[in-house]
């Protein structure tokens, strides 16, 4: 991925991070994965779920457990990195600038 499509996908990122808080009462940053759907381009939910399994997969084989980043997949994304890493499988097709 070139430098422009990075800082691209990284202030979209930024734009739609959320912060809430933990069990423990400190602050997370999340992002829906609804919101992310859209800065990738998939127009159907369908389609960004084997997506989102793919990311899940990848977790599983770094032995990291997909518990910790990855809450109600229907909605919610705990790590920058997990979320960036859905850029990463995501279709390159559906890819903006």
């Amino acid at each position: 991925m070139d430098i422009q499509k990075i800082q691209f996908y990284k202030s979209s990122f930024d734009l739609i991070a959320k912060t809430i808080k933990d069990d423990e009462n400190r602050d997370v940053e999340v992002w829906y994965a609804r919101e992310l759907q859209q800065v990738l381009g998939y127009a159907r939910w369908e389609n960004f779920v084997v997506t989102i399994g793919r990311a899940m997969d990848s977790c599983k084989t770094l032995g990291i457990n997909v518990d910790d980043h990855f809450r109600e997949v229907t909605s919610t994304f705990r790590a920058r990195f997990y979320a960036y890493s859905l850029c990463q499988l995501s279709d390159c097709s559906k890819r903006r600038p």
